[in-house]
């Protein structure tokens, strides 16, 4: 299954560089890496990420994780949480996500 991570392109950059990370400075203060699924991911870049340009939708494959985790978060609906290192190898793909009008476009998502 695939879920998804929005991240601003200086830390896109520095996971790329690394081959991985810990995620963004809401991720370090949780003590884990955020991630949505398809249908979370609008509303996650609505709500954390209003008005913000350059940003990448990572796609992640959950197969490939270890300690990923569903927990109850916003709206009472469970929510993918990695309790690990993000890495490149959980990566499936990654695409700008440009902000058009004021609204993030999305690219299909499965």
């Amino acid at each position: 299954m695939l879920i998804y991570k929005i991240f601003r392109s200086d830390e896109w950059t520095d996971m790329q560089a690394k081959g991985e990370t810990t995620g963004a400075p809401i991720d370090l203060a949780d003590g884990y890496v955020h991630f949505s699924t398809a249908e979370q991911a609008v509303e996650t870049a609505a709500k954390h990420f209003a008005g913000a340009d350059g940003l990448w939708l990572i796609a992640a494959e959950t197969d490939r994780m270890n300690t990923l985790k569903w927990e109850i978060s916003r709206g009472g609906a469970k929510f993918p949480h990695l309790y690990e290192t993000f890495k490149m190898d959980h990566v499936v793909w990654a695409e700008e996500l440009p902000l058009i009008d004021g609204i993030h476009q999305f690219p299909e998502m499965s």
